[in-house]
């Protein structure tokens, strides 16, 4: 148990190295960067029709629908640019709903699966995605996912979220729960707090994803690999609350490496 615990440092230690490493690299090119403070249709386009967006001073304010359960409700929140390669994604996140259920997810480089009607550039379908189930991307898009903010839909308990990453799209007559998860997943991660803000620090290099996330009084790093990680080469980025969740953006940026 001594040595399984001495190794478990090391590795995380080597994560936070890897990680500082990456994210100081003078490699990176921004190609993506929205304040969040104005008109948000100059930077991103959406996906489900009962959303709700208001540019503040203070950020992008994002509300998916109000019906619980109605698939009408989800919002995707696209960015117009596509990225290709290892990317560094920063933003600013302010939970704005107390809900203690569902999910807010990341997007990491989404294309389409490439057979018809689900070309690679995802815009040409997008009167397909009006009504946003998750579905419909589980089994149509080759992309990433990471859920953060996160709660089973039965969860009653503010403390008990979860962190997790996928490998889309589901191969075809399994199951999405187990097909499309990368190991492992986080649990009570003690974060994402109604009202405080954290900047949240993603980056994807080669089979590896770092997911940092710092607050007022926190600071965590989430990692991830799998080859599994190199299928996602290129494709936009995307922001997914499903029904009933909300939140503030800010300082949204990507970053290339050149």
């Amino acid at each position: 148990m001594l040595l399984l615990g001495l190794l478990t440092i090391s590795s995380v230690a080597q994560q936070k190295s890897s990680f500082q490493e990456l994210n100081k690299s003078d490699n990176w090119r921004l190609s993506f960067d929205d304040s969040c403070t104005k008109d948000w249709q100059s930077h991103w386009f959406l996906d489900g029709l009962r959303a709700t967006l208001k540019n503040t001073k203070d950020g992008m304010i994002y509300s998916a629908g109000t019906v619980n359960k109605d698939d009408a409700c989800h919002a995707v929140l696209w960015t117009k640019n596509a990225f290709k390669g290892a990317v560094k994604i920063e933003f600013d996140y302010t939970r704005t709903d107390a809900r203690n259920v569902w999910v807010n997810i990341l997007y990491i480089q989404a294309t389409g699966h490439g057979k018809p009607p689900y070309s690679k550039d995802i815009t040409e379908w997008n009167e397909m995605r009006i009504i946003p189930s998750m579905r419909n991307y589980f089994n149509n898009m080759n992309t990433l996912q990471v859920s953060y903010a996160a709660f089973t839909g039965d969860n009653t308990d503010p403390e008990d979220d979860y962190m997790r990453m996928r490998k889309y799209p589901r191969k075809e007559g399994e199951n999405f729960q187990k097909s499309t998860e990368i190991p492992s997943a986080y649990f009570q991660t003690g974060l994402y707090k109604p009202g405080e803000t954290y900047h949240i620090t993603v980056i994807k290099n080669d089979d590896e994803v770092f997911f940092k996330v710092i607050g007022s009084d926190v600071e965590k790093l989430f990692y991830w690999t799998s080859p599994k990680i190199k299928e996602v080469t290129e494709g936009r980025i995307g922001l997914r609350h499903m029904y009933t969740r909300s939140a503030r953006y800010k300082n949204f940026k990507v970053y290339e490496s050149q």
